[in-house]
């Protein structure tokens, strides 16, 4: 399955998030950090559902990049 994952920057560095998992997150001092760290809490958010026996979430949310200039 492929989630979409939200990565910001903040005032203090960076952050990262996935709509369809809620409690999946990932906070770091740089993008490339951040995005590593969030693969990899996708990737146990989804084993630690399944060890418990609960439901993993449908991948729902998609991106879309639009330019504005």
């Amino acid at each position: 399955m492929r989630y979409v994952a939200v990565i910001e920057h903040g005032e203090t560095g960076w952050g990262a998030y996935v709509p369809d998992l809620p409690g999946c997150t990932a906070v770091g001092p740089t993008r490339d950090f951040v995005a590593e760290k969030i693969r990899e809490a996708i990737l146990l958010h989804v084993e630690s559902l399944r060890e418990h026996g609960e439901a993993v979430p449908e991948a729902a949310a998609f991106a879309l990049t639009i330019d504005a200039a």
